[in-house]
């Protein structure tokens, strides 16, 4: 579908707005001055792990034990995550090291 540049313009602001609406509304909704509400608080730190364990579940979910390679590349690439996070304790590190891991794995090792 092609759309007009009056279309087009209309279409970018919309996506402009509700991404500054998004970014500023937590600011508008809980001043610095006010306190954030208790079940906000106990969500910020029960999600993010929710959220990791879901992504684990998401990657791993295809992984077929009975047809090769058997899931060895999903589990080294974990194993890889796990083993650097406990090491040097850096997330961006450890995702990375084992995307990249991953992906080398599946394209050049077990293609």
């Amino acid at each position: 579908m092609t759309m007009t540049t009056g279309q087009s313009l209309v279409f970018f602001g919309l996506i402009a707005a509700v991404t500054l609406l998004t970014r500023a509304l937590p600011f508008l909704l809980f001043p610095e001055h006010r306190a954030i509400p208790r079940y906000l608080r106990y969500l910020g730190t029960v999600l993010p792990a929710a959220v990791i364990g879901l992504l684990v579940v998401f990657c791993l979910k295809d992984i077929q034990p009975a047809q090769a390679p058997y899931g060895l590349p999903e589990l080294l690439s974990v194993a890889a995550v796990a083993a650097l996070h406990l090491w040097k304790k850096n997330t961006l590190l450890s995702i990375g090291a084992g995307t990249a891991l991953y992906m080398v794995l599946v394209q050049a090792v077990f293609h």
